[in-house]
């Protein structure tokens, strides 16, 4: 492996990294999420596909639950052990990855992104592996990316407030706050 292989592999861990944890930033109510006013079907197909990414955007860390929560229930629910065990993986996750901010630090070494990530992506594999209840996982994951995908099509977007840096379709107004309001080109 190259020095540039292992900067990207670095810059990769991090991006993901800083991505987990603007997921957890985007936090919404569950009223918001939940709310029966705001659920209609999507007129034509392209409403469908903008409702889809404005709400996967915009609820983000919720659905993320929401696939956490099937994974727990559906997929773990029948061995209490691997419950137990994933929650333990679950926190590692969290917290030596998503939420640190200072780099890991271990016996006075400096350690990298690319290494944490790629530890504790075989440890969450080798108990996957270990406990049998990796296809009951696979599954899980496709029922809560399933119920996740049905309920941004049919939950109407015309009540959000989505920030223009948030927009699926890139940010539309300018940065240099004109009084004008001219708007960037697309």
């Amino acid at each position: 492996m190259s020095a540039g292989d292992a900067t990207t592999e670095a810059g990769f861990a991090t991006r993901l990294r800083e991505s987990g944890q603007s997921a957890i930033a985007t936090r919404r109510p569950w009223s918001e999420l939940v709310d029966l006013t705001a659920l209609s079907l999507p007129s034509s197909v392209s409403d469908a596909t903008t409702r889809l990414f404005q709400n996967l955007s915009h609820f983000r860390f919720n659905y993320s639950l929401i696939v956490l929560l099937a994974v727990l229930l559906l997929g773990l629910f029948p061995n209490p052990i691997s419950i137990i065990a994933f929650l333990f993986l679950l926190a590692a996750w969290f917290f030596f990855f998503f939420s640190r901010v200072e780099p890991l630090s271990v016996a006075g070494f400096v350690v990298g992104d690319g290494v944490v990530l790629a530890a504790l992506g075989l440890v969450t594999l080798v108990a996957l592996l270990t406990s049998g209840v990796w296809w009951n996982v696979v599954v899980s994951v496709l029922v809560g990316v399933l119920i996740v995908c049905l309920h941004a099509v049919v939950r109407s977007t015309d009540d959000l407030v989505l920030d223009d840096r948030q927009s699926p379709y890139g940010q539309l107004m300018s940065d240099d706050h004109d009084p004008q309001g001219n708007y960037t080109i697309i």
